[in-house]
């Protein structure tokens, strides 16, 4: 890099950070967007959402993995000067893209009406809904995880106009779309699906083209996939931990009943859409990091730090005063039944109050994984999950504690990783220079 990282200046971090933030913000708003749609179809539909968009968030989760772990391979590989080899690391990461994406398509083709029924907690109308949705939006996954490697080797080159263009305009496409082809064409649910598929499918073609435009070899090598395989396994552990936890607790929620599994799709959805706004910052993290670690600059990357976690900090309270403010307004954007509304309200108390310990540990998050910690993040993931989200999420069904328990075992997650990752922010352990850690 050009110059230290310890001086670098607020707006080279807003001008990664703002438009990561909008395209990290494209896909869970557009999921808002379509909850409210279905949610006015009725309790089902919204119910059958909340199912199938659970398990097609696992989909999203990998190729958030996907775009982290190469994100600090290119970070540091364009620190050092290298930029041809950060984008050999795009190409590879998008085969490895495609390939998984097809595979997860296929999958749900197979085992997605089983996995809908299980989730549901019986062979009922809203396991056969979420079902029918499953198998037409998994098509969109080979796209959903083409973009995911796009985003993950252009953050590393710190370049964030692409992505923005390529994630915002299929996403404001599908805004349009999914309304029209849930009402007036008459799909009902399968109009929110196909919608989705088309979106994600446009998408990955455009970060493709991208690549093509780059006039590097496209061949696949495949022992540089292995590379990132074996590099990207604890953030893939990782992620799978988180996926275990939103997916268990979504299982709590319906065995609560449609209204509880439906207010529990949208105080979810909105938590997602507010973590991903937040990890905005963590994006900045990773390039910023990354970069500063390959040229040799240790110092400076403990200083960013330090400052991404008091901006993570204070972002988490300008969002906690947003939602405690629209408590009574947020929930009825989603739903026109009433129980769901006053079940949203059961979570709320917990959605809010997390917010600013959220705000600090995405930002830690993006640290760490720029400075290819991965193996920590892996292990506090995996304790967290483990010892505390899990054991509460069921410790509320057993004891009929509710939609609040569900969310006091998220709050209790958060918590835990926040602690760890302070002590391990102290250590300065994870602040290893070089190309490659």
């Amino acid at each position: 890099m050009s110059q230290s990282t310890a001086t670098v200046p607020p707006r080279r971090i807003a001008a990664l950070a703002l438009p990561a933030l909008v395209v990290l913000a494209a896909e869970p708003l557009y999921v808002l967007v379509d909850t409210a749609v279905v949610g006015h179809l009725g309790r089902v539909p919204l119910a059958a959402l909340a199912i199938g968009g659970t398990v097609m968030t696992l989909a999203a989760w990998l190729g958030t993995v996907l775009a982290y772990g190469i994100t600090g391979r290119a970070a540091r590989r364009f620190g050092s000067g290298d930029r041809a080899a950060a984008v050999a690391e795009g190409v590879q990461a998008s085969w490895l893209a495609l390939a998984v994406g097809v595979l997860v398509a296929l999958g749900v083709q197979i085992g997605g009406a089983g996995l809908a029924r299980t989730l549901a907690g019986d062979g009922g109308e809203v396991a056969d809904a979420a079902g029918q949705w499953l198998r037409v939006a998994a098509l969109g996954t080979p796209g959903l995880l083409l973009a995911a490697a796009g985003n993950g080797w252009l953050r590393g080159l710190q370049d964030t106009r692409r992505p923005l263009l390529f994630v915002l305009a299929p996403s404001l496409m599908s805004a349009v779309l999914c309304p029209l082809l849930v009402y007036p064409a008459g799909l009902g649910l399968v109009g929110s699906a196909v919608a989705n598929a088309v979106a994600q499918t446009v998408s990955g073609a455009l970060f493709a083209a991208a690549l093509v435009r780059e006039r590097v070899p496209l061949r696949p090598r495949p022992h540089l996939i292995r590379q990132q395989l074996v590099l990207s396994r604890d953030l893939l552990v990782r992620g799978l931990a988180f996926q275990a936890s939103f997916l268990s607790a979504t299982a709590v929620a319906a065995r609560f009943g449609a209204a509880a599994v439906g207010a529990h799709q949208i105080a979810l959805q909105l938590w997602f859409f507010t973590a991903l706004v937040l990890d905005a910052l963590a994006i900045a993290a990773q390039a910023l990091v990354g970069a500063a670690l390959g040229a040799g600059d240790g110092a400076g990357a403990r200083a960013l730090a330090r400052r991404f976690a008091l901006l993570g900090g204070a972002c988490g309270i300008g969002f906690a005063v947003l939602i405690a403010a629209g408590s009574g307004v947020l929930p009825s954007w989603f739903s026109s039944d009433q129980q769901v509304r006053e079940q949203a309200m059961l979570a709320w108390p917990w959605f809010a109050a997390m917010q600013p310990l959220a705000g600090v540990v995405f930002a830690l998050d993006g640290v760490l994984i720029g400075a290819g910690d991965v193996r920590y993040l892996r292990n506090l993931t995996i304790v967290a999950a483990l010892g505390g989200f899990l054991p509460a999420i069921w410790l509320a069904y057993g004891l009929d504690l509710g939609l609040g328990g569900i969310w006091a075992g998220l709050t209790l997650f958060v918590v835990i990783r926040l602690a760890a990752l302070l002590l391990r922010l102290r250590s300065g352990d994870w602040a290893v220079t070089g190309a490659v850690r």
